[in-house]
């Protein structure tokens, strides 16, 4: 379909030179992909990144990996895949309100933890002391939509997956909105999903934050993103005000004294660590087995690939078929059935 002789993806990007901020990625301008692609007729290279992410087995399945809490039964506790779209949320607002490119930033968004284990930040640090060079999730999510399924992004959405963790800054303003969004959602979040848990109560948040921010997630989080715009519109960076910012970080370190590091939240990390260690070196073995001649860095990247992808479930599952016994009688019969049908008299 063409209007005006223009094909419908070339009018979205000839609107963005007219709507956004002259600091916004265009999608034009894309530094592009490690694979030429002729251009969709209909979707720019970064809504392409989009739909790709979100298609991918991997997002299918962040719906049953840890967030914070180890496989809830209550439906409500977060999981890897509410917080992505948490994420996603906060980070278009942010993206829509300074004239930032939405759809880059709803690509990172929702691919930004592509790579986290089963388990959370717990598998995460098995996999980091075993692994020769470590175990990055933000590096791994971009092994995931590159070499595992081979999804070919754009550049710019590489960066920011690759650059939203704490200690990294991506190149674009779209990757820094999701970075800081990132961490707006799940101190936000994790409060709820603490007080769901009973591991905090409303009142224990310390009063100076409650003050400033309120005990309203809701009202937290407006009060956050209307800082973060009217810090960072027209500006070349993302940021908090310097009072925001020192608030945030007080909360921060106040979630990890008493939810992250110090909880019944943590009670079952050591098992948990010990299904995914015990789970690697099995494969690994098995892996050895089958390609003797295999380097053994290969050997173990395979190894974690395989396990890191795992859901926490089908850990659990793969961890009770391989080391636990078996019963001798999987399948109770049903004879006592029909010896009750013989004494009623059923023919």
């Amino acid at each position: 379909m063409l209007i005006d002789n223009k094909t419908i993806r070339e009018v979205i990007e000839e609107k963005e030179y007219l709507v956004l901020s002259k600091l916004a990625s265009k999608s034009r301008e894309t530094s592009g992909r490690s694979r030429y692609e002729e251009p969709c007729s209909l979707r720019t290279e970064y809504q392409r990144d989009r739909d790709r992410i979100l298609h991918s087995k991997a997002f299918r399945r962040l719906k049953h990996k840890t967030q914070v809490f180890f496989s809830p039964y209550d439906d409500h506790f977060r999981t890897r895949m509410t917080h992505t779209l948490e994420v996603s949320q906060i980070a278009r607002t942010i993206s829509r309100a300074i004239g930032l490119n939405e759809d880059l930033t709803e690509a990172i968004a929702l691919g930004h933890d592509l790579g986290h284990t089963p388990f959370g930040h717990s598998g995460e640090r098995v996999l980091n002391g075993i692994m020769p060079n470590g175990y990055r999730h933000n590096e791994q999510s971009v092994r995931v939509v590159e070499f595992i399924e081979g999804l070919n992004l754009t550049k710019e959405t590489l960066d920011g997956i690759l650059n939203h963790s704490y200690h990294c800054m991506p190149n674009t303003l779209e990757g820094q909105v999701v970075r800081i969004s990132d961490k707006i959602a799940y101190i936000n979040h994790d409060i709820q999903d603490a007080i769901r848990a009973k591991i905090i109560k409303v009142d224990d948040i310390p009063k100076e934050s409650v003050e400033y921010f309120s005990t309203t997630n809701r009202i937290r989080i407006t009060k956050l993103v209307n800082d973060i715009v009217e810090n960072s519109f027209d500006k070349n960076k993302i940021r908090m005000s310097d009072e925001c910012f020192e608030q945030f970080v007080n909360l921060r370190n106040w979630m990890f004294e008493h939810v992250y590091n110090n909880s019944p939240a943590k009670l079952a990390e050591d098992k948990a660590q010990n299904i995914i260690k015990m789970l690697f070196e099995y494969y690994c073995e098995e892996l050895n087995k089958i390609y003797p001649n295999s380097q053994k860095d290969n050997i173990m990247m395979t190894a974690c690939d395989y396990v890191s992808g795992m859901t926490d479930r089908y850990v659990l599952i793969k961890f009770e078929e391989i080391f636990l016994p078996e019963p001798l009688i999987t399948k109770n019969n049903d004879e006592f059935l029909f010896k009750l049908a013989k004494m009623n008299g059923l023919e």
